[in-house]
């Protein structure tokens, strides 16, 4: 479509003549002593649920067909702090936990004050916008915010449409509509995330015919555990558990909870006392754990029906080839895994790996990168494609080069770090260290390759005491890296 071209054309500086001579049809060729023109920067779209485990994903046909299908699938993606805040931060600031100091959801130590005073005038969206992107945020925030203020819009947003407390809430909440208070009742049509998908679509709509490009981010709140309890719309059975849309209430009541060998894990002699400590879970926990396991799946199967809808929206506005689509979760969550019914806030697989697509150009389709990767890399990976620049020093590494083909090695290490514990993932080892909280001196070490269920600590096998000074010391160097040092090579010839 010739107005399409156009305006993708418009959206990147240009030599002058070029809109005429495509508007005619002839050849342009423009003074070989100027500069090289730039290439169009793409639109970007973050969709960002919470709490969403890996195993989760096969129930989402629209996302993995219509973004992994197309782009990439990242296999083995991780966030450095698996608690909401802490990992939001680190997706608006590129920075491990102990650099941008984010590192609770609740004041003083974290929530949106922490960050609002740390990094409210400087983060992605700022970057982003004084680039000369239309930014965009629909739904959650951070936790707090609203809670002082609920009509103040953030610095860097263009448009907003801010989820305030009680964030978690279906029906009957309040957003901040550019910094007007909108409130949702208890009808079908108020359900939370199909709210926030309308104003997503509404907005890519608008944005579409402008010559500059949007980043949108939608943070939906499923499959977090939500209110009102009681819910006032079906599903009517889910207390203290994710909410659905009605139209997939009870699409799961017969779905079987995972077991996998982690769950229930018979001999957890060998874990922390933090969970060496815990008895197993009986029937009646099994049961609870089965129903909020069935709720979850039906809210991850609303939240990909309005990404099909996201998606159709950005196809019917011409917008869809331009566009950077990154799907993925702020953490994963427990389900009975090593004795754990729930939480997340722990290095284990089921609450640091989290699902990772991302589509558009540049990105390699039908690829499923195996490489390690984390969620400091999303900031760097968003403005290397839009040709901007970051206002802090970055701990993460783009993605692009892994998802064109270019590179199929990053050549380092990952931190997972938390209050408690601080671990290093290099491609096949997860060691951890931990503070008071789980045992003081506690460590933990796992062979991935060999055991990707983490059921066998091999921290106290003598074989292994070479292998863990290693990894120490690396480890030490990761909880001090800042900006490029995060990303070295620590040891090139035993990854």
């Amino acid at each position: 479509m010739l107005a399409t071209a156009l305006r993708r054309l418009a959206r990147a500086p240009v030599v002058a003549g070029t809109v005429f001579a495509l508007i005619c049809g002839v050849a342009y060729i423009g003074a070989t002593s100027g500069p090289a023109k730039e290439a169009v920067r793409p639109n970007i779209l973050v969709i960002i649920t919470d709490d969403q485990t890996v195993e989760s994903m096969r129930v989402m046909d629209e996302v993995r067909s219509r973004i992994g299908g197309p782009g990439a699938t990242f296999a083995q993606s991780y966030v450095n702090f698996p608690l909401c805040c802490p990992s939001r931060a680190t997706l608006l600031i590129g920075q491990y936990a102990h650099n941008h100091r984010v590192l609770d959801n609740e004041p003083p130590l974290g929530g949106y004050g922490r960050f609002a005073a740390l990094h409210g005038h400087s983060n992605l969206a700022t970057w982003l916008e004084d680039s000369g992107y239309r930014t965009a945020l629909i739904g959650k925030y951070f936790n707090g915010y609203g809670d002082v203020h609920p009509a103040f819009v953030p610095s860097g947003w263009t448009d907003w449409y801010g989820a305030v407390s009680p964030a978690q809430h279906v029906y009957d909440y309040d957003l901040n509509e550019n910094g007007h208070l909108v409130h949702y009742g208890t009808s079908r049509r108020d359900f939370k995330e199909d709210v926030l998908t309308s104003k997503a679509t509404d907005l890519i709509a608008r944005n579409a015919p402008s010559a500059d490009p949007f980043f949108l981010e939608i943070a939906y709140t499923a499959p977090h555990a939500a209110g009102p309890n009681p819910s006032p719309q079906p599903p009517n059975d889910c207390p203290a558990s994710p909410k659905a849309p009605a139209r997939f209430a009870h699409a799961f009541d017969r779905e079987p909870l995972p077991r996998p060998p982690a769950f229930n894990e018979a001999d957890v002699s060998d874990k922390p006392a933090g969970v060496r400590d815990r008895p197993l879970i009986g029937p009646q926990g099994i049961r609870r754990l089965t129903r909020r396991y069935r709720c979850t799946l039906e809210a991850v199967r609303g939240v990909d029906d309005d990404v099909g809808k996201l998606l159709d929206a950005l196809t019917e506005s011409g917008e869809a080839d331009n566009t950077l689509v990154v799907f993925t979760s702020d953490n994963g969550l427990f389900f009975g895994e090593h004795r754990i019914p729930g939480g997340k806030v722990r290095h284990y697989e089921e609450a640091t790996r989290v699902p990772l697509l991302i589509s558009g150009p540049g990105i390699e389709p039908g690829t499923t990168i195996d490489e390690p990767v984390i969620n400091a890399d999303l900031a760097p990976t968003l403005l290397d494609a839009a040709n901007a620049a970051a206002g802090a020093p970055i701990d993460g590494l783009s993605l692009l080069p892994l998802g064109s083909g270019e590179e199929t090695d990053l050549g380092r290490d990952l931190l997972l770090e938390s209050g408690h514990y601080a671990a290093i993932r290099t491609d096949r080892y997860v060691y951890v260290e931990h503070g008071p909280a789980m045992g003081q001196g506690a460590r933990e070490l796992y062979d991935l390759e060999a055991d990707p269920d983490e059921l066998h600590n091999l921290a106290e096998s003598p074989r292994r005491a070479e292998l863990i000074g290693d990894l120490s010391r690396r480890l030490g160097i990761l909880r001090e890296c800042a900006g490029s040092s995060c990303s070295e090579d620590l040891a090139p010839a035993s990854r």
